[in-house]
């Protein structure tokens, strides 16, 4: 019998449990889950194995985009968009330290896009422009505060024994606008370098250069600054005589036909190409990918055995087209759930030292492709066990509900019910009027009863005397059917009338107490459940934020 005691208690440890798993065991997952890519070749003159653990392993991440007061649409100090910024920097802290940092990986790179504070100058009009200048000037004071919040969720402050981690960073359109904001505000190009480092550079990893590159300014008006920098940056590079295999980090994803494929790991629909100028030579104030001229000089300069960009949003792995061979961009999804993907994501990269020096390039670095829990699916699941929860305390029968019991009950009632049935179906009834005239109903023995009791009845007739005195004053009339005694009903009906008419006043009157009880009762069952549920979640939340 489980009783409504015994369905809080159930309660209570339902929710316990998604609670425990929704809020901590599912950021576990991906560690189980997914593993560094455990790349091996052979040397092509030597046939010498690499050894799997002569490798350096980096976590590449893309578009946090830490939100802000310019995100959602929302007014700055909406109780809605705290909400929002709190919970997506919780998902993203619990990401990093329970899903990413079990991996120890040697190197954390940032593909951009840290903040989300650029958005309001992505305009098309001067106008447009104008206006978010005024904005940038408010959003460029609360810098320090976003800054503050990235090195809180990342990690950054004290790592502790992660501090021999290696961070390296991308800028996005996000951090510092695009070329067509630089002309107007330099001040967002200094403001980036002094907390995140250089815009353009390149570090080494087991003889594999990372080459980083500030693609916001790759196609600005061709006498800027900025522009000129990245790209004499960019020659210098293919000046340089190493023959170190190479791999391009980029913020905007290559040039790509419109409608190209993005592979299996593709989520949201496919982007095609779109730019949006300034104005006549005046930079470019948004773009989805570079363009075709720039990606193909790019590739050119730098001939790099793989790319990886970021900027989309979602998963996208193409191949791109080139003299010196096929070249394969990932473009990686934004490792935030409130970015428009469903499906957050990081990439496990490994880059392994080469046995000799004509190592075939292609197999010295090696990807991983690893999803991070699917917060929209957790909450959805919140929901859907509340309204569960909801309906079972509102319904649920304050005596309880005991299942084999039922089934019993619920089983013998319908024998017992077919069984009388069928014998008020198989009996006959015959009319019987005794000596002083009074009519009596008596049934009918079927043959089956005569069959079964044949001795019985021959020792009833021998030693018992008639019921109505004499025998020979009783008359038998012609049988009738069991419908004598439906006649009777309609008189009995009416009798039931008055009766019904009086219950129904009664129940109207306690139809009112009836229902403030059960109320009661809901909520005293959902107080209990949240008393022993709250303080856990607030547990859970403070766990990790702290």
């Amino acid at each position: 019998m489980l009783s409504l005691s015994r369905l809080t208690l159930l309660l209570c440890c339902a929710w316990a449990g998604t609670l425990l798993y929704g809020e901590m065991f599912t950021y576990w997952l991906p560690f189980w889950t997914c593993s560094w890519p455990h790349g091996e070749f052979s040397s092509s003159i030597m046939g010498i194995k690499q050894n799997p653990d002569d490798r350096l392993n980096v976590a590449v991440l893309a578009d946090p985009q830490l939100m802000d007061r310019t995100s959602l649409g929302l007014p700055p100090e909406s109780m809605v968009l705290e909400a929002a910024k709190f919970y997506t920097d919780l998902y993203m802290r619990r990401s990093f330290l329970s899903s990413i940092l079990p991996f120890k990986p040697d190197i954390v790179l940032f593909l951009g896009d840290q903040f989300d504070g650029d958005r309001c100058c992505q305009t098309k009009s001067k106008e447009s422009l104008f206006s978010c200048v005024i904005v940038f000037c408010i959003i460029y004071g609360r810098w320090k505060e976003s800054l503050n919040r990235f090195k809180h969720i990342f990690y950054l402050k004290e790592r502790g024994r992660d501090a021999d981690i290696k961070l390296y960073y991308l800028s996005g359109n996000h951090d510092i606008g695009y070329s067509g904001l630089h002309s107007h505000h330099p001040e967002v190009i200094s403001r980036f370098e002094k907390d995140f480092g250089l815009r353009n550079y390149r570090f080494s990893v087991q003889k594999v250069d990372f080459i980083v590159i500030d693609a916001q300014t790759l196609d600005g008006p061709t006498k800027g600054n900025f522009t000129s920098l990245t790209w004499d940056f960019i020659k210098n590079i293919s000046k340089d005589p190493s023959p170190n295999s190479r791999v391009l980090l980029t913020h905007i994803p290559l040039h790509r036909p419109d409608g190209t494929p993005c592979g299996p790991h593709r989520v949201s629909p496919i982007i095609n190409q779109r730019v949006s100028h300034a104005g006549p030579d005046q930079g470019i104030t948004y773009q989805n990918y570079l363009t075709e001229k720039t990606s193909e000089k790019l590739l050119e300069l730098i001939k790099p055995m793989l790319v990886l960009s970021g900027h989309d949003h979602d998963q996208c792995s193409v191949t791109h087209s080139t003299s010196f061979g096929p070249v394969v961009e990932h473009t990686l999804g934004t490792v935030s759930w409130q970015q428009g993907n469903l499906y957050p994501s990081f990439m496990l990269l490994s880059v392994f030292a080469p046995a000799v020096i004509n190592t075939t390039q292609g197999h010295q670095v090696s990807t991983s492709l690893c999803f991070l829990p699917r917060q929209t699916h957790i909450y959805i699941w919140y929901l859907c066990l509340f309204a569960v929860t909801i309906l079972m305390v509102s319904f649920w029968p304050s005596s309880g509900v005991g299942c084999w019991d039922r089934f019993v009950q619920v089983i013998s009632s319908f024998i017992t019910t077919t069984k009388e049935k069928n014998e008020d179906e198989d009996c006959e009834y015959e009319m019987v009027w005794d000596a002083e005239g009074s009519m009596h109903l008596v049934k009918k023995a079927t043959p089956k009863a005569l069959a079964s009791s044949s001795n019985d009845t021959g020792l009833m007739g021998r030693h018992h005397k008639p019921i109505f005195g004499n025998s020979s004053n009783a008359i038998a009339r012609p049988a009738a059917k069991k419908y004598l005694r439906q006649e009777a009903e309609p008189s009995f009906a009416v009798d039931m009338s008055t009766d019904v008419k009086s219950a129904e006043t009664c129940s109207g009157k306690s139809r009112a107490g009836r229902a403030a009880q059960r109320l009661v009762r809901i909520l005293r069952l959902l107080l209990i459940i949240a008393t022993v549920n709250v303080p856990l979640y607030i547990m859970l939340l403070f766990k990790d934020w702290i």
